[in-house]
């Protein structure tokens, strides 16, 4: 069985299993490990796996009258816990994880094939729900063999001189790791070459998992580099190119998130993102093409006990083909403590709500009590191929990214936290939230890009200063999402004064109520052009 992160060792068992079918025409399952304590043997020892136990455990599947069945599941499990650093303990000892990882798993699956084959389930992108399920299955069985890197299926740890916070693990033998059903011809060349995986877990405290994970999900621009996501996307084309070195800010295009299908009760939703490219200049001109990652994202509205969320992605090429290979990476957050039915775990981020700022600059909401001293574990993996004159550098890149995207995400962390109990709520202070620090970044880069001047002028590259900047600003400056209804999302000072008004107040504000009928028209004639070229004058 897989290991949850990459800080302990993955379990096997040695288990009997009996089958029988009783005279109402029930199914009995039965299984048992096999110890030199139940009197057989207990079979070899596998390398690099933690022998566990399976105590009496099983399924009875009863017919029920006028078809159909119901199932009843017993899981009785001996982790060894105690071999397992302490602080993970929790993930080895609890019923409420083993439950959500195996009990209620299994119950969900045989529910979602059930639906299946009943034929109510609809079509995803034309396709059958088995085809996309199938989908699913490969993204998260690939994010837990690069999390776990089994030496049976050809990884191995690169050497290194030191003890290294990001692991780099290698595979040259990926046809086998891709699977028999894979055409893996386009992902490695003639050249000869492999997969490699960067990955590394750390602790985080007082970050709620499904909040973490949706952030990550609908902000991927807070974390991820085009650059590398452009080098991924660039081996499924078998088209050379260069290792990207890592940027500090490339202009990512916008992320459109296209639905494909999600499980019964929507604990589990396939989709795919098209990353639409931006080039800048002459040698980004591979980022100017759109982009496409199938993704698979779990447990973000998890209330549950034991719940973990997860955002696992591989790049996809336009065809789609069933038997597209994928190289998955991604995030796993796993709460190490029973979480409480707080709030904050529903709570939306938006502008409007980072104004709760405390002293230390996180945010002081009134459920902090109930979420203080919760502990999670998040492990990132990310896979890269390679080839083989060029897995040092590749390998320089992973390691280096993982450790940027470690710090995007510690970042994130510490701004959705909720702050200590008592933090006093400070309204002089511009919104501090990773959304804040990014839409400033965006709108001076914006305006760099269409206008060639600087709109934001500090002295200063850190996040704080652009958007100290931006508060500060003479001019009004004001940020309008333009949907059916257009609402003001941000202002800053002097757009707050011009419109006489608060950030707290400006979401009730309407363009309606701003701009009268010769004004909304001229919008109205000018967005096409903002769409397309990306600005407009207006009267």
């Amino acid at each position: 069985t897989y290991a949850p992160t990459t800080l302990a060792a993955p379990r096997d068992f040695w288990i009997l299993r009996y089958t029988s079918g009783l005279e109402d025409g029930s199914l009995v399952i039965c299984e048992r490990s096999l110890t030199q304590a139940t009197g057989g043997p207990s079979g070899p020892n596998a390398p690099n796996f933690v022998r566990a136990e399976v105590l009496p455990s099983g399924y009875l599947i009863r017919p029920c009258e006028g078809g159909g069945s119901m199932i009843h599941i017993v899981d009785h499990v001996d982790l060894d816990a105690w071999s397992v650093p302490e602080v993970l303990r929790p993930l080895y000892e609890s019923p409420k994880i083993l439950a959500q990882k195996m009990t209620i798993a299994a119950l969900r699956h045989i529910r979602q094939i059930a639906h299946e084959s009943s034929g109510e389930m609809p079509y995803g992108g034309g396709r059958q729900p088995a085809v996309l399920r199938t989908f699913s299955q490969r993204l998260s069985r690939g994010f837990n063999d690069a999390v776990n890197g089994f030496l049976d299926d050809g990884w191995s740890l690169m050497s290194s001189d030191r003890a290294e916070d990001v692991t780099i693990a290698i595979n040259s033998s990926p046809n086998k790791l891709a699977g028999s059903h894979v055409n893996p011809s386009q992902m490695f060349t003639a050249i000869g070459g492999g997969v490699l995986c960067a990955k590394a877990s750390m602790l985080l405290q007082n970050v709620p998992p499904a909040l973490l994970v949706r952030f990550l999900r609908e902000h991927r621009s807070e974390w991820a580099d085009p650059g590398v996501d452009a080098y991924s996307a660039a081996a499924l084309r078998a088209s050379p190119y260069a290792v990207p070195g890592l940027r500090a800010s490339g202009f990512m295009g916008s992320q459109v998130i296209l639905p494909l299908a999600h499980t019964l009760e929507h604990e589990e939703f396939l989709e795919v993102i098209r990353l639409e490219g931006h080039s800048l200049c002459h040698d980004e001109v591979v980022l100017s093409r759109d982009m496409y990652l199938l993704q698979l994202c779990s447990g973000v509205d998890e209330n549950a006990a034991g719940a973990c969320a997860q955002l696992v992605f591989a790049p996809i090429d336009e065809s789609f083909a069933d038997d597209a290979p994928l190289l998955p990476s991604g995030f796993r957050v796993i709460p190490l403590d029973a979480k409480t039915d707080a709030p904050s775990a529903t709570r939306t981020l938006d502008l409007a709500s980072t104004l709760e700022v405390g002293p230390g600059g996180t945010r002081a909401p009134s459920d902090a009590s109930s979420t203080s001293n919760t502990r999670s574990v998040l492990t990132i993996a990310f896979q890269f191929s390679y080839e083989n004159h060029l897995r040092e550098s590749v390998a320089a890149m992973a390691r280096q990214y993982v450790r940027t995207v470690v710090a995007s995400v510690q970042r994130v962390a510490m701004a959705i936290a909720p702050s200590r109990p008592g933090g006093q709520l400070e309204m002089k202070n511009p919104p501090g939230s990773p959304e804040a620090h990014t839409l400033a970044r965006w709108i001076g880069r914006s305006y760099r890009f269409h206008t060639g001047a600087e709109l934001l002028c500090t002295e200063s590259q850190s996040a704080d200063a652009s958007l100290k900047a931006l508060w500060q600003h003479s001019d009004s400056i004001m940020c309008c999402s333009l949907k059916a209804a257009p609402v003001f999302t941000f202002a800053n000072q002097a757009g707050l004064d011009m419109l006489e008004t608060t950030l707290i107040a400006l979401q009730d504000i309407s363009l309606e109520k701003i701009l009268d009928d010769d004004g909304r028209k001229a919008l109205c004639s000018e967005f096409p052009k903002i769409m397309q070229q990306g600005f407009a004058y207006l009267p």
